[in-house]
């Protein structure tokens, strides 16, 4: 059963991802489906060790850049009151 998944990308990549998918005869949606699989089949030490880190140097320019969100403000409170124990 498919679920329907938002995702938001820098627009060149989306480009270059769609071109490498139609060049490869598949989906964009069934590509990332397989990158997510390769992901969450193994076990891997860091962000760096991803297969996907490979696949976004193939269809991006430049260095790869891992954007983490800010954390919420609760879970900084939460840290902060731990960490007095």
């Amino acid at each position: 059963m498919d679920t329907k998944l938002t995702l938001s990308f820098n627009k060149e990549v989306v480009e270059k991802a769609k071109k490498y998918a139609a060049a490869n005869n598949i989906s964009l949606s069934r590509l990332i489906e397989h990158l997510l699989i390769q992901v969450t089949t193994k076990t891997y030490k860091s962000l760096e060790d991803y297969p996907l880190a490979d696949w976004v140097g193939m269809v991006a320019e430049g260095e790869i850049e891992y954007k983490k969100s800010k954390p919420s403000r609760k879970s900084s409170k939460d840290d902060f009151f731990s960490s007095k124990k």
